[in-house]
């Protein structure tokens, strides 16, 4: 069954966590979804993750809707959504319309993803008058990293607490069916959670989050360049992966491979004629 927004707001009343998993390929939607995980994130960490940038600050829109048209091929129960890129929403409420359109019309997302709270409530309100789902992504924020000075927990202080929690409630206000709490002490993100009638998706946020978000590349050890302290390992693909390549050099290399098996056959008789043509010719 196609999960929707509705069922985001139906499990989030009978308290049945979401799961949640970043994807940008047609081959990784497609086993997501054979998974049962109920929403995949085509999230701008495509940029470190698949194009090698340090951040996700060059990612561009049209980065963006090649991603996710392709998960959009290979998902068919999963809730898609889609990140809006640093600079699509920014700078006006028409560029976020227009550019949250793009990314439904041509991405074939379900939802979008917009990073800030109260400072862009009016951006996500629009959006979501324009028959756009629309999710919230407020504590650490990627996109801010430069005015953050580095990826840090958010909402320790007092202020900084009062902050998040007029960010969450301005963004519930605003449309949002959900919102990303990114790197956020467990206490206060238990406290957001149980504030808003919204769904809350935790990513270093603790268990009291109504669902948890993960990168794909990060929970099976594909991605060595950084790992932050809120992912758990659950399986070490990367090194399978390094381990089979390295098998496969040593095969080809010494000729261990390809075997008999796996090539094909043609008739004796052919093969007899040409070389009597070949014969010929000479």
């Amino acid at each position: 069954m196609k999960t929707t927004t509705a069922v985001f707001a139906a499990m989030k009343e009978s308290g049945d966590k979401i799961s949640m998993v970043t994807a940008y390929d047609y081959s990784t939607a497609k086993l997501v979804d054979a998974s049962g995980i109920n929403s995949i994130l085509v999230g701008d960490s495509l940029g470190m993750v698949m194009l090698g940038y340090e951040d996700t600050l060059s990612v561009t829109m049209e980065d963006m809707i090649h991603h996710c048209a392709a998960v959009s091929r290979g998902a068919k129960d999963a809730l898609i959504i889609c990140d809006m890129p640093f600079m699509s929403y920014q700078t006006s409420v028409y560029d976020a319309v227009t550019n949250a359109g793009r990314l439904m019309k041509e991405g074939r997302s379900n939802a979008v993803k917009l990073e800030g709270g109260t400072e862009i409530s009016e951006h996500i309100r629009a959006i979501v008058n324009s028959s756009i789902p629309v999710c919230a992504h407020i504590g650490m924020t990627p996109q801010s990293v430069n005015a953050f000075g580095g990826f840090r927990v958010q909402g320790k202080t007092l202020a900084a607490a009062q902050k998040l929690i007029d960010d969450a409630l301005a963004v519930q206000s605003a449309g949002a069916f959900a919102v990303v709490l990114e790197c956020v002490p467990s206490a206060l993100a238990e406290y957001i959670t149980q504030l808003l009638d919204i769904p809350t998706i935790g990513i270093g946020a603790g268990q009291g989050c109504d669902g948890q978000v993960l990168v794909y590349q990060d929970m099976l050890g594909m991605y060595s360049d950084f790992t932050p302290k809120f992912v758990k390992r659950f399986a070490e693909i990367g090194k399978n992966m390094t381990d089979a390549f390295v098998q496969y050099d040593k095969e080809v290399k010494s000729g261990a491979f390809p075997e008999e098996k796996h090539g094909f056959k043609i008739d004796e008789s052919v093969m007899n004629e040409l070389m009597i043509r070949k014969g010929g010719a000479l």
